[in-house]
């Protein structure tokens, strides 16, 4: 089978369904990757609903998220039902914590959601998903490999690739919620996210709770990414973390 036929899933960090940064983010980015189904925009000044569309096209198809364990294919002697069984327990074993505030960033050309400072809890969050959750990864394909390897990454990256399929991860690792693809222009940039900033201001002042994680898939390489299932961490009272499957 070509991989690129082959379904993908991605470990990722996602707000609560109900919050309101779920609810805006999903609005900007003009799709609910939980629904699967397109959203208008909000309006910005200066900018067309077709630029808007164009510039975020890319995190559009990934759905609004922040990335714990990238993308993969699972691993062939294994099943749904397993990938399933191994979130909900990586996630019962973990406490339920609180982030602090986000900020609107430009990571180079993109524009992304991050933590308005550093966060040990949510580093080792993101550690122990690329460890601990890796024997659900089938190793890359040599296309794979190579498309990943021609982004004129540091010799520590290119390690990564090969170690954990992913280049970004570990001191690597910088946790972001991405809001558009690349912006070369240094100007239509910086109006850019000085317009996010406000359009997400209600949204930057409190600090984030973590209280799940969720799993992504990706049908096939001309599918976008949707949210199928959220499994809870674990809290002080409840002591235990439940999958919650979709019906």
């Amino acid at each position: 089978m070509n991989g690129s036929s082959q379904p993908r899933y991605a470990v990722y960090f996602a707000p609560p369904a109900e919050s309101s940064l779920w609810s805006l983010a999903q609005r900007w980015l003009g799709r609910d990757c939980e629904r699967d189904a397109m959203l208008e925009p909000p309006e910005v000044d200066g900018w067309t609903r077709e630029e808007i569309a164009a510039v975020t096209e890319s995190p559009r198809r990934y759905g609004f998220h922040a990335t714990l364990k990238p993308p993969f294919r699972l691993a062939p002697d294994l099943a749904l039902r397993d990938l399933h069984d191994k979130l909900a327990g990586f996630a019962a074993g973990r406490q339920a914590f609180v982030a602090p505030p986000l900020k609107v960033s430009a990571i180079g050309p993109f524009l992304a959601l991050t933590l308005s400072q550093p966060a040990p809890q949510v580093q080792a969050l993101a550690d122990a998903a690329v460890k601990e959750l890796d024997e659900l990864r089938a190793p890359l394909s040599q296309q794979d490999l190579e498309r990943r390897l021609g982004k004129g990454l540091t010799p520590r990256q290119e390690n990564y690739v090969h170690r954990w399929g992913y280049p970004y991860v570990f001191e690597e690792f910088r946790f972001h919620m991405t809001l558009t693809g690349p912006i070369q222009e240094t100007e239509r940039r910086e109006r850019l996210q000085s317009q996010l900033a406000a359009l997400f201001r209600p949204e930057l002042g409190s600090p984030v709770p973590v209280g799940e994680i969720s799993l992504y898939s990706q049908e096939n390489s001309e599918r976008p990414f949707l949210l199928v299932d959220r499994f809870r961490l674990a809290t002080a009272t409840a002591g235990v973390a439940q999958g919650l499957v979709r019906s």
